[in-house]
């Protein structure tokens, strides 16, 4: 095994789920007791004000006593500062034999600590369905439990954004199922409330064109309680304005338009081609659409409360339901120009 494994990404449940495999992976057959030290730089930093990585390097450069693997666990390594840091890839260019150090990163790959690592495990899941579904599907035969490919997409598609939940899903499939084949129907009562979707499931539907889409992923939104109506009104403000602030701008293409938002290339291009595709005319009756919707789940209208079979509230999911469509069609109307 490498000398050095970094175990890094954006969501902590997920890093902490890969450290767990990675350890078990470094140590073997060897007995925690004698091979394993761990240390956690968050609890840590809270619990004093004295750096704890004298101590680290200390166990990475001593030798291993009764076994003949020392593994050392850095996890939180991302809030260490610049001279911790340094004195980690110290060692890491000079590692000491029969040692491993394994750390964790709750962030992004631009940290000098992944970058310096031989072993680098990526726990992101790409934004596409596709890499969803893949990443379920890994993770459920990680855990050798058995599931075709649909079962791993209607998986997906009910864990959503909160993907992370997928490898105790597959623990406790594991423990009771083993590795007999399973159709969603086993697995269903498993799984929980419904998860969150990114946001750019919705506006991908608006931009689209799509109403019935768009319909369904923002119900998504407010059934899985990961966004309120009025935080779906904020984000598609947002993105509307964004459209706004380059219509007329100038901008002439997806750097500019980067430069100018102040975000990645790539939101930037897609928000430079909804505006060119909508103009002037359909961005302000869309402003003007999401300004009502804003009135109206503050107070200005009513349908009803909540609903006592599905527990939406009526008002919010109408007000929404009404929103996206109206924008979808808008939407839709610029496409066939």
């Amino acid at each position: 095994m490498q000398s050095c494994v970094v175990v890094v990404g954006t969501d902590s449940t997920m890093v902490s789920d890969a450290l767990r495999t990675t350890i078990a992976e470094a140590l073997g057959e060897r007995d925690p007791s004698l091979a394993l030290q761990d240390y956690t730089i968050k609890d840590a930093a809270s619990s004093s004000g004295e750096s704890i990585v004298s101590r680290i390097l200390e166990a990475l450069n001593t030798p291993a006593f009764l076994v003949d693997r020392r593994v050392v666990v850095v996890r939180d390594a991302q809030l260490m500062v610049a001279d911790e840091v340094a004195g980690l890839l110290s060692w890491m260019a000079n590692p000491a034999p029969d040692t491993v150090l394994v750390i964790g990163v709750v962030g992004a790959k631009s940290n000098k600590l992944v970058k310096a690592s031989a072993l680098v495990v990526d726990v992101n899941v790409g934004s596409r369905p596709q890499d969803r579904i893949a990443f379920v599907g890994a993770k459920l035969a990680e855990r050798r439990v058995t599931v075709d490919k649909t079962t791993s997409q209607k998986i997906a598609e009910t864990l959503g954004d909160d993907i992370a939940r997928v490898d105790s899903l597959a623990r406790t499939l594991q423990s009771i199922y083993g590795s007999a084949p399973l159709t969603f129907d086993h697995v269903a009562p498993y799984l929980g409330d419904a998860g969150d979707v990114p946001e750019w499931d919705l506006t991908d539907a608006i931009d689209a064109g799509d109403a019935t889409q768009a319909i369904k992923v923002a119900r998504r939104m407010l059934d899985s309680k990961g966004r309120a109506a009025l935080q779906i009104v904020n984000m598609l403000q947002r993105h509307y304005l964004r459209m706004v602030r380059l219509e007329g701008s100038g901008v002439r293409n997806d750097d500019e338009a980067a430069t100018l938002l102040g975000i990645n290339r790539y939101p930037a291009s897609k928000a430079l081609r909804g505006a060119q595709r909508l103009g002037a005319s359909r961005l302000a009756a869309s402003m003007h659409m999401i300004a009502n919707a804003d009135v109206d789940l503050k107070g200005g209208v009513s349908y009803g409360g909540k609903n006592l079979d599905t527990d939406l509230d009526v008002t919010e999911l109408t007000v929404i339901e009404v929103l996206v469509a109206r924008l979808s069609k808008l939407s839709q109307s610029a496409r066939r120009r």
